[in-house]
């Protein structure tokens, strides 16, 4: 802190200052921040461009972006104009590796600049006789920081050849808060920063209408069309859908609600939100369940020791009671958590843990990995985690993201009360009820059939091919009645669009009981030659809204496979593929305010809430 030299200060003021008379210091000024991508609705023009270079190309000099926009429609990357008043942000450098399949791989993060803050002005001296004592003063914690948001690049996967390697292998990713994220600042009026976006997040955030299991835990759905967006691929669809349970024959479940109430939570759309989405929560259990609530701020509190939901009004009381303030001690409270949730640990129950954070953590030993390595050793004993982001300007999706990715749970985004509802009252089944664990998808391409395929998205589940049968290495899980669905960009050889031979493509799941033997069962499904749809039109229903999603995420994260992509023609094909479900629906609009955005139309973009 700098302060002003005593000899400096006027007398008078010195004076009023000793004998107490309330004079405020001089407020302390911060080192400028470097400049750092700033990614919030009030900084449309901070978009990032193209990073560094990618086996694909993805890296693209600014003048080919020009060459983008033309009367079909706006694309959603279109060069934004530099910031008027600081030199253009420098993103931090990817880390020189590559995944466990050998396969290129590009991670960077995105930090924004915290703004200083204010000054305070002292009020002016003022002679005065000697006061009484004062009152005792009330120590007021300083807000967060605030623009600090961070995001990770995982690259994009490039084109393979089956002749070099025939074999795609991940791990499940149930995860919907990237869909979330870019929704909410669409809405706000900016589009998201490329590295928010997650292909495999904006897909399995919308419910295709697939098909129950007859028996086992899951169905696979295969199909393919011709491509909408590039001359002569094709789309082909691998979907999963897992079996419903009903509530009655649901497992019990022992929850710990572990809630951020530092002071960057304390704002309409986090902490209160937090509380309604607890509050829903809470709702949906039945008799047999249990429900501890603990806080993490400056310190960390047990707010309430482990209860059956048959006192629902106590447990409801206690949320009721949550305010925020101070710093964010999230690793301590983690560790308090889990030491809750071991004194309710029933082995063949669901045991988790039920993050809801911004991320932020301030205070403690903070690091990724050391929190990480606590996560996985409870996972071990059979305790999961799952995370709920919330708020924005100091959102860390990166954090959360791992946290749920290492603790076997799943990871939402909340911005609104309808999406508390969706999350944790209309689709809570898939967070109570784990129906698979550890489960890998393993995609073979024939290349008698296939000239080349490319995964879209799933870079950060990337699984090595020889491990998909190693039951130690970790995967996803399924919780009941979710679905994945995952699209290839395929080229395939007339003998595939023949119906000639064998199946061109092949899907092997592998998976282990929710309880019981850690010894996974495989299951295998081939693409019937009829599966092929010779138009994109004549594909189903299905087929076409997710090829629109997929198409929206490409654009949306500067995909080198999609500088020739429109969201124009991501909109007519949302539009005519779309069901009467509200969050198709929505996708609609979402779609034709984001490529009113990239063409720089900021005023034709209606408020939130509207269409």
């Amino acid at each position: 802190m700098r302060i002003r030299p005593l000899d400096l200060v006027a007398p008078a003021l010195l004076a009023a200052l000793l004998v107490g008379c309330g004079g405020a210091a001089p407020a302390a000024r911060e080192p400028a921040a470097p400049a750092a991508p700033v990614d919030t609705a009030m900084a449309p023009s901070m978009q990032p461009e193209f990073d560094a270079p990618q086996e694909e190309g993805r890296a693209a000099a600014a003048a080919e972006k020009a060459e983008e926009a033309d009367a079909s429609g706006a694309p959603a990357v279109a060069a934004a104009p530099p910031p008027p008043a600081s030199p253009p942000p420098s993103p931090a450098a990817p880390s020189a590796g590559a995944t466990a399949a050998g396969k290129p791989e590009a991670r960077r993060s995105v930090a924004g600049a915290a703004p200083a803050p204010k000054k305070v002005s002292a009020p002016a001296p003022v002679a005065a006789p000697r006061p009484a004592a004062p009152p005792a003063a009330i120590a007021v914690t300083a807000p967060e920081p605030q623009g600090s948001e961070s995001y990770r690049d995982y690259g994009v996967n490039p084109v393979e050849d089956p002749a070099k390697d025939r074999l795609s292998t991940f791990a499940i990713d149930v995860d919907t808060a990237s869909y979330a994220i870019a929704r909410r600042k669409i809405l706000d009026g900016a589009l998201p920063p490329y590295q928010a976006v997650r292909a495999e997040e904006f897909l399995n955030y919308f419910d295709y209408g697939y098909a129950s299991p007859t028996a086992g835990p899951f169905a696979v759905h295969l199909a393919a069309a011709p491509s909408p967006f590039t001359v002569g691929h094709h789309l082909v669809r691998v979907a999963v859908q897992g079996k419903r349970v009903p509530v009655k024959e649901r497992t019990p479940v022992h929850l710990v609600y572990l809630v951020d109430t530092s002071g960057s939570m304390h704002a309409p759309d986090r902490i209160e939100l937090a509380k309604k989405s607890l509050r829903m929560l809470t709702e949906s259990l039945k008799p047999g369940d249990t429900v501890a609530l603990c806080t993490y701020a400056g310190s960390v509190r047990e707010v309430l020791a482990p209860t059956g939901i048959e006192s629902k009004g106590k447990i409801l009381a206690a949320i009721a009671d949550l305010t925020a303030g101070g710093s964010t001690a999230m690793a301590s409270g983690i560790d308090l958590a889990y030491s809750l949730a071991e004194r309710t640990l029933v082995k063949g129950h669901i045991n988790r843990v039920v993050v809801l954070s911004d991320g932020d953590a301030n205070v403690g030993p903070t690091s990724h990995e050391e929190i990480l390595k606590t996560i996985k050793r409870a996972r071990d004993k059979g305790i999961t985690l799952s995370t709920v982001g919330f708020g924005q300007g100091n959102y860390k999706d990166v954090m959360m993201e791992q946290l749920a990715n290492q603790g076997d749970g799943n990871y939402a985004y909340i911005d609104s009360e309808a999406q508390a509802r969706r999350v944790f009252s209309e689709q809570v089944g898939g967070m109570l009820q784990v129906i698979a664990r550890d489960v890998k998808i393993q995609v073979e391409f024939d290349p008698s059939f296939v000239k080349s395929y490319r995964l879209i998205g799933y870079e950060n589940r990337n699984v090595a091919d020889r491990d998909f049968r190693n039951d130690k290495v970790d995967a996803g899980e399924i919780g009941a009645g979710h679905s994945v669905t995952a699209i290839y960009d395929v080229e395939l050889k007339d003998a595939a669009l023949r119906g000639a031979g064998a199946a061109p493509v092949v899907v092997r799941l592998r998976h282990k009981a929710p309880l019981g033997s850690d010894v996974a069962e495989e299951t295998l499904v081939k693409m019937a030659p009829g599966a092929i749809a010779p138009t994109f039109d004549a594909a189903p229903a299905d087929l076409r809204f997710a090829s629109a999603v997929a198409g929206f995420s490409e654009i949306l994260r500067h995909s080198p496979h999609a500088r020739s992509w429109r969201l124009s023609d991501v909109e007519k094909i949302a539009r005519a593929a779309a069901s009467s479900k509200g969050d198709q629906q929505e996708f609609i609009g979402i779609v034709r305010r984001a490529g009113a955005l990239a063409g720089g139309k900021t005023d034709a973009v209606a408020a939130r809430g509207a269409d």
